[in-house]
């Protein structure tokens, strides 16, 4: 089947809304398939008013896709989708509740503990070299500790 045969112009959006909703399944982000369904509604349009100028296609993709992202967005908000990881890609919040090895002395000023092979500054308990603290909060990118316990 050729673009002529579809509808010329309006073939030519459905064929991009079938390319970006393959897309969106390959390479999965969730935002190609809105781009897809706003490319899908111009090509429908198209295909009852086949004298659109091409202003007012783009016009009416840039449209759509705006009304397409927003009711998206409003969707994954309402409806989000659960995760057997939530704090995935959340550094801080995974940090929460570790228990680390403090590097350097925590006093009144600060100290530094050793959080993976990297060394991050803390404040909180003061606690010598080598004692283990439990990391309560991430603020400012400094550990904010207590003692471990047992």
């Amino acid at each position: 089947m050729t673009l002529e045969a579809i509808g010329g112009a309006a073939g030519a959006w459905l064929i991009a809304a079938l390319v970006l909703g393959i897309a969106e399944l390959l390479i999965p982000g969730v935002f190609a398939v809105f781009l897809a369904i706003a490319a899908a509604v111009v090509g429908v349009a198209l295909l009852v008013l086949p004298e659109l100028p091409a202003a007012a296609q783009l016009a009416a993709f840039a449209a759509w896709s705006i009304v397409t992202v927003l009711i998206g967005r409003r969707w994954y908000h309402d409806y989000p989708v659960a995760s057997s990881d939530p704090q995935l890609n959340d550094r801080r919040a995974r940090l929460i509740g570790s228990v680390v090895v403090v590097q350097a002395p925590i006093g009144p000023d600060g100290g530094r503990v050793t959080i993976g092979d990297g060394s991050w500054p803390a404040r909180g308990v003061v606690a010598e070299v080598g004692t283990r603290v439990r990391i309560v909060a991430i603020r400012d990118g400094v550990a904010i500790v207590e003692p471990a316990g047992g």
